[in-house]
């Protein structure tokens, strides 16, 4: 089986976790009997390909899903977006309607996800399928907490943030909130995706703060400050579930994380994770405090069919879509 992969050409000029799944994705589906291209707007080769699977809802996605429909080909599209009747109005619906109208299946990372998206856009149940986000096994292997202080001088107890600088991660209510906890320092690693955003947390941050810019999702010392922060916390708007999250969780962290999205999906009996309300700074504060009084979790094993957590295992799922979608069954 040959699946083309494509996005929206600016997708990796400040890469998050869409394009980390993506790229897993691309990795480890030939486990599975799946050969994946990258897209390559130079040299496309739509129809040396069984299937075409489309990344993101962003404005504009919409026409080359339209000619990938035009040559015949099968699509799948990768919604990662939540978006619900009261928050319609802030999207492009009729757009991303058409879009999912146009695909033979929409991946989501939630089964809740499938419901709201089904509901929302008035579409068949039948059409969305739950493929959950995972984690690269590198995330199961333990790295000291000493190699990030090292790297950064950082000491002390400090709360961690790990997402692009934009409004939907929701960073400056996250430093505004941790005025009240003066003891704590801020520490954020991440692309500014939205650069007037960026510029306001800066200017509301101040000592409390440190901006490290992106650390690379596969260097080490990524893991090692997931191993050293007191809490991670994640108050976005919304996540589905979050890949920086999972990554925290599957080291053990402490997690103090936004409630709106699929997370309670994903975190909802863990001992180690409290939920927080994005809108509200005492809700963010509560739940960083709450979650500095819980033990870490254990770090997960790689292989722990309990969680399904890795990437290997998560992709089975996808090909298995992509097989009943090419056999019709």
């Amino acid at each position: 089986m040959k699946v083309l992969f494509a996005t929206y050409p600016m997708a990796f000029h400040t890469p998050g976790g869409g394009e980390i799944q993506l790229l897993a994705y691309e990795k480890h589906l030939p486990l599975h009997g799946v050969d994946v291209t990258l897209f390559d707007a130079w040299r496309p080769r739509f129809l040396e390909h069984d299937l075409v699977h489309f990344f993101s809802c962003v404005g504009g996605s919409v026409h080359l899903c339209h000619f990938v429909k035009q040559l015949g080909l099968p699509l799948v599209v990768s919604s990662s977006l939540w978006v619900t009747e009261e928050t319609r109005h802030l999207y492009p619906c009729e757009e991303i309607r058409h879009q999912f109208t146009l695909a033979d299946r929409v991946i989501a990372n939630s089964i809740v996800e499938c419901e709201t998206l089904t509901r929302v856009f008035n579409l068949p149940r039948e059409k969305f399928v739950s493929v959950l986000n995972g984690v690269d096994d590198i995330f199961f292997e333990p790295v000291p907490e000493t190699l990030f202080r090292s790297a950064f001088n950082i000491a002390g107890s400090f709360v961690l943030n790990v997402g692009n600088i934009e409004p939907r991660k929701n960073q400056l209510a996250l430093i505004r909130a941790m005025k009240a906890l003066p003891g704590l320092r801020l520490v954020l690693v991440g692309h500014d995706r939205d650069p007037v955003y960026a510029a306001a947390c800066r200017e509301e941050g101040d000592d409390q703060v440190v901006f490290l810019g992106p650390i690379a999702h596969d260097n080490p010392l990524l893991r090692s400050a997931y191993a050293a922060c007191d809490v991670f916390c994640l108050p976005s708007t919304l996540e589905t579930p979050g890949l920086a999250g999972l990554e925290a969780f599957a080291t053990g962290a402490r997690i103090a994380i936004t409630e709106v999205g699929s997370t309670r999906e994903y975190f909802g009996r863990a001992s180690n994770v409290e939920f927080l309300s994005p809108d509200s700074l005492p809700s963010i504060v509560e739940a960083i405090t709450r979650a500095r009084t819980a033990s870490r979790g254990a770090a997960l094993a790689g292989a722990d069919s309990r969680h399904g957590l890795s990437w290997r295992a998560i992709t089975r799922s996808l090909a298995d879509t992509y097989s009943s979608l090419l056999t019709g069954q």
